[in-house]
């Protein structure tokens, strides 16, 4: 983040490409950073919250609109999520919203 203003870096990172997939699929109300906030990806002065990057895995942390498919929800993220991980993706519905609302993952 940029420290005066609080917008993003000039240069995203992985992270911050797959936190922008995610969130244009249809059904995602939002990134969900877990239970206790423990789900993140740690960069330097912030995080993106609800995505993991590991050597094993790519894990994502969601919360779907009430209504929709979660399966259908859970492939059409990992289809967009594919291209830009180094490392299989893993999809893990964290919680179910209304349409109007938005996480607090999506907040920060």
């Amino acid at each position: 983040m940029n420290a005066a203003d609080g917008s993003h870096q000039d240069h995203p990172t992985a992270a911050d490409d797959i936190a922008a997939a995610v969130r244009a699929v249809p059904g995602v109300s939002g990134l969900h950073a877990g239970a206790f906030g423990e789900v993140g990806t740690y960069l330097p002065g912030r995080r993106v919250a609800g995505v993991r990057l590991g050597a094993d895995a790519t894990e994502v942390h969601i919360a779907v609109v009430m209504g929709s498919s979660i399966a259908d929800v859970a492939q059409r993220v990992v289809a967009a999520v594919e291209p830009l991980a180094q490392a299989p993706v893993q999809v893990y519905v964290e919680d179910v919203t209304s349409a109007s609302e938005v996480t607090e993952s999506d907040r920060a």
